[in-house]
């Protein structure tokens, strides 16, 4: 015979045991909506470059790496972290940020080189491939201060930012012009080849969330909005041209230094991997 009687107090602690509510199913669809926009985003920049429309192309990529920026936080901050959208991010980047890239840029100037002007296409496509493959396994050993080689979303706006900045110079509906087909073709092959490095490109990581930040860090973001409203294609190129030098300046400052320059590590009892892991 069992006892049906409560005792005080056993449905606060029933309430405290159970786990806590899982977020409405309709809260899953926010950040792989902003992903499915991000893709939709680099799918129009080729779209665009095929119609000759180049300022359109290059704004839409820029588009795609503010959803890209946007989507992770989103669903952290909502809580629906999920497998499904982690796999959903990286097959979106690879199209915006690296077969779009390339394929805007090919028809921009380099299919004029014939079959040679292949060689940085493929290359930049093969990087990004990479790059995102590296990125996903070794997530959990990686420094998260840095990346480890350009990110794709900045290797895009590297090649991208090169394009928006001729077009709107007035380089358009451009043939056999060979010092613009050359730069094109080394642009395009730094950015395709610096995603595989391991060089260490800074990633802004540590300066979201809750921690503080110095009062002038808010005068330089305010000061770079301003930048950029005046001159978009320009000083966006500008910066993102500094930022795929970055990573190089600090491997070559950390081997001077005699510090490791890798930011991958594989051991967390090695000294000289302290620090290195999240």
């Amino acid at each position: 015979m069992t006892d049906d009687t409560q005792v005080p107090g056993d449905d606060d602690a029933e309430a405290d045991a159970a786990p806590a509510r899982r977020p409405r199913r309709g809260l899953y669809v926010l950040p792989n909506a902003i992903t499915l926009a991000a893709l939709f985003s680099g799918f129009y920049g080729v779209v665009m470059a095929i119609n000759g429309r180049f300022e359109a192309a290059a704004i839409a990529i820029f588009v795609a790496a503010v959803l890209d920026a946007m989507d992770g936080r989103v669903a952290r901050m909502t809580r629906t972290q999920s497998a499904f959208g982690e796999q959903m991010d990286s097959l979106s980047d690879m199209v915006s940020f690296g077969a779009a890239p390339a394929l805007i840029v090919y028809v921009w100037v380099l299919k004029d080189l014939g079959k040679l002007g292949w060689i940085p296409a493929f290359v930049y496509v093969a990087g990004a491939a990479l790059r995102l493959a590296r990125f996903n396994v070794n997530i959990g050993v990686v420094d998260r201060r840095f990346f480890q080689g350009l990110p794709s979303p900045a290797a895009a706006a590297l090649v991208i930012g090169m394009v928006w900045v001729f077009d709107d110079a007035g380089f358009r509906d451009v043939y056999s012009i060979p010092w613009l087909e050359w730069t094109a073709f080394a642009v395009t092959l730094y950015a395709g080849l610096s995603m595989v490095t391991n060089a260490p490109f800074y990633s802004f990581k540590t300066l979201g969330g809750r921690r503080t930040v110095p009062f002038v860090v808010l005068v330089a973001v305010m000061l770079a909005i301003a930048l950029i409203a005046l001159d978009p294609p320009r000083v966006l190129f500008g910066i993102f041209v500094l930022y795929g030098l970055s990573g190089y300046a600090v491997f070559a400052w950390r081997r001077f230094k005699g510090q490791p320059a890798s930011v991958i590590s594989t051991s967390t009892d090695d000294p000289d991997e302290k620090g290195l892991h999240p």
